[in-house]
């Protein structure tokens, strides 16, 4: 008889980036179908779903939710990193662990998260790399007024100044903020070689739209842009180019790196449990310790390594124009040589 495993899905199916949250959780529970249906697997997947609607005032109350109406001890969830600030003080207090599987701007260390998506050294440095030598030096900053905007764009401030270049301005917005006509004239009058773009959601889709009716052709450069949210900007999105561990190309398992990170999340988690039985209820750095390197995941930061893809949409669709092998996570930039080869990978297709 299998062992029943409840893990929790803390996800929004309603507002402002929901596209990017229905993504991530069709990843999970195709990953729950997927053990549940495996006849080698020693346990069955329970979800227990919470729905924030987008409010990031509610997913700390829901995560307590599940950790105290339920036998989970493993959350999969949060969209951005905002509500992944507001959750890991519930989830180190009730010793769970997240697993976050978005991509995120580093410098933060819990010994209760797992970060299954990429870090700066995964989308941001390799993506500037490409871009400094290819487009010029003069780079204009837009990003949503979180920490996520704060982050990349202090991160590319430095990256450009230490090339010799410079940053035309920064500016940042709103959630949910559709008024971009003043940020996109300023782009205009001062004409910078591309734009990097941390926008969110709504915002980026009304910044793109404009942004692309009076200078089509300036290059957009993005590290959180998949698949997922092409439809909701439509032919705008043509020529915007995004850093990223994966795009759904000829062959691959999932239509966007937010759902097959959020399935290799549950992968991990229930090949943990079927490893190490009661694995479940420990903590993570127990847990990962019994797995001695095991998997995917480094003991030392809990990130996973990943390769680095640059990619431009084109007809509608990603295709990719770099190709770097696996890079492991290092979310302080600390290690010597960022782009060491990975010793172990997380893998993304099936």
């Amino acid at each position: 008889m299998r062992r029943r495993v409840e893990i929790g899905i803390l996800h929004s199916s309603s507002g402002d980036y929901c596209a990017i949250a229905a993504a991530s959780r069709a990843g999970a529970l195709a990953g729950v179908s997927d053990v549940n249906a495996s006849a080698q697997s020693f346990i069955e997947m329970m979800p227990v779903l919470r729905d924030p609607r987008g409010q990031v005032d509610l997913y700390a109350p829901l995560c307590h939710d599940i950790l105290t109406t339920s036998r989970a001890r493993h959350v999969i969830g949060c969209a951005t990193s905002s509500s992944r600030k507001e959750v890991l003080p519930v989830i180190e207090r009730h010793g769970a662990t997240l697993w976050y599987a978005l991509p995120y701007e580093g410098f933060e260390a819990s010994d209760h998260a797992v970060y299954m998506h990429a870090c700066p050294n995964q989308h941001l440095l390799p993506l500037l790399d490409w871009a400094l030598p290819r487009f010029g030096t003069r780079v204009h900053l837009v990003g949503s007024n979180y920490i996520w905007g704060w982050e990349i764009n202090r991160l590319a401030r430095e990256v450009v100044a230490n090339a010799g270049g410079s940053i035309t301005a920064e500016r940042h917005l709103p959630m949910g903020e559709i008024a971009v006509a003043s940020m996109v004239e300023e782009i205009a009058d001062l004409r910078p070689d591309f734009v990097l773009n941390s926008l969110v959601g709504t915002t980026q889709y009304a910044f793109v739209a404009a942004l692309r009716a009076v200078r089509p052709d300036l290059p957009v450069l993005s590290c959180n842009l998949t698949e997922c949210e092409l439809p909701r900007m439509g032919g705008a999105a043509e020529g915007l180019i995004a850093a990223g561990p994966y795009f759904a190309e000829t062959g691959t398992g999932f239509a966007n790196s937010h759902a097959a990170a959020a399935h290799a999340s549950v992968i991990e988690m229930a090949r943990l449990f079927e490893r190490h039985e009661g694995g479940e209820d420990m903590p993570l750095a127990e847990l990962l310790a019994l797995d001695q390197g095991a998997g995917p995941i480094d003991f030392e930061t809990h990130h996973t390594a990943l390769p680095v893809l640059i990619a431009e949409v084109r007809d509608g669709a990603f295709q990719v124009l770099r190709r770097l092998p696996p890079v492991p996570g290092d979310p302080y930039l600390a290690r010597h040589d960022r782009r060491a080869p990975a010793r172990a990978q997380l893998r993304l297709v099936p």
